[in-house]
């Protein structure tokens, strides 16, 4: 350990002291709406992600091709940690939803349910479902199945789609399968992960992004002078050692 260095050390205590100030505003709720600056910065990138995630105008000619193909095919509804009513509930569910889109539905029994109807108007109320939940408008899928909690009537095209695409793609019908994937992927995933936040374009916030960038990099090297000059001030910076002749 070396000899104190008076000037390194009070560089190394302002710089810390400025990291800790900034800090402590961070944790403050001075942003957004009564955020941190943590939260709000989660919330901006959340919005921000929505906003680059909306696929579904780009999908809709492509379901439309699908219109007159028919479906017909038995999924297993049934989950290994399932109760008898949960089981019952998620099928009663299903029923609604595809009774709703034009198909008809039959209940096999031990979880299975049959599905008969036009794919492309099937995929065109998921998409429908999709657009409401993508813009958080959640009522309209409350009015249209007759129920109270839209998240959980939503999540069975999440249910229902992922056993048909599976059922699909081993029935080697690729074309289908991929279209039924792409609405789950590109539509029903991003409505559902992101509902109740609001979208954001990426060009409409460049400069506060490229700001907060800016600053978690400046930030960051900050902090970085203020060990370096810390532990200058108190001697314990290294030194490479001296070579020695043999």
């Amino acid at each position: 350990m070396g000899a104190i260095k008076k000037k390194e050390l009070t560089l190394g205590i302002i710089f810390t002291l400025v990291f800790i100030g900034i800090l402590v505003i961070v944790f403050q709720p001075y942003f957004g709406r009564g955020q941190n600056f943590l939260a709000y910065a989660d919330d901006l990138f959340n919005s921000l992600a929505k906003g680059s995630a909306y696929f579904i105008p780009k999908i809709k000619p492509t379901v439309e091709k699908f219109k007159g193909e028919i479906l017909d095919i038995e999924i297993n509804l049934k989950k290994p940690d399932d109760t008898p009513e949960k089981l019952q509930s998620r099928i009663a569910l299903n029923i609604k939803l595809y009774t709703t889109a034009g198909a008809q539905v039959e209940d096999k029994g031990d979880g299975k349910i049959r599905i008969v109807g036009d794919l492309g108007q099937i995929l065109s109320s998921a998409l429908e479902d999709s657009e409401a939940m993508y813009w958080n408008k959640g009522e309209i899928i409350k009015q249209k199945y007759g129920v109270e909690d839209e998240k959980k009537m939503f999540r069975q095209w999440h249910n229902s789609l992922g056993a048909i695409n599976k059922k699909l793609t081993l029935q080697k019908k690729t074309e289908m399968a991929q279209i039924v994937n792409t609405v789950v992927t590109k539509a029903i995933e991003p409505a559902y992960n992101f509902y109740g936040i609001a979208p954001e374009s990426v060009k409409t916030k460049y400069g506060l992004l490229a700001g907060l960038l800016v600053f978690y990099v400046f930030y960051t090297v900050w902090w970085g002078f203020a060990i370096m000059y810390l532990m200058e001030g108190l001697g314990l910076s290294t030194k490479k050692g001296k070579k020695k002749e043999v």
